[in-house]
């Protein structure tokens, strides 16, 4: 029962990052360029992976057939959405350095 809880949720969490109140959210917060790597890389994870270790296991080494409920199990989003956005940024030449005024609020003016 344990496995088939941890289960749904991992998959529920999958089908959560495709609903249109997500989406929205990441549009507002990053614009397109970033709704568009992140759905993207959902795509690659839980379709490319797992044809490509299909493909393998046919003509390469039935082991190969692990890799395909792996690749649906497991989540790399921590991994390549900063990766694949700061290729973006590089590549679209954008400035990605953040202005963050931590102390600006805690000097006195006296």
């Amino acid at each position: 029962m344990k496995l088939l809880r941890w289960l749904r949720r991992r998959l529920s969490h999958k089908l959560e990052n495709f609903s249109a109140k997500k989406i929205k959210v990441f549009l507002k917060e990053n614009g397109l360029a970033f709704v568009i790597i992140f759905i993207g890389w959902e795509i690659v994870e839980d379709v490319v992976f797992p044809v490509i270790f299909s493909v393998l296991g046919n003509h390469i080494h039935p082991a190969f057939y692990a890799g395909v409920p792996a690749s649906l199990i497991l989540c790399f989003h921590w991994l390549a959405i900063p990766v694949l956005w700061g290729l973006w940024l590089k590549l679209s030449k954008k400035d990605a350095q953040v202005e963050i005024d931590c102390c600006e609020n805690d000097e006195d003016d006296s």
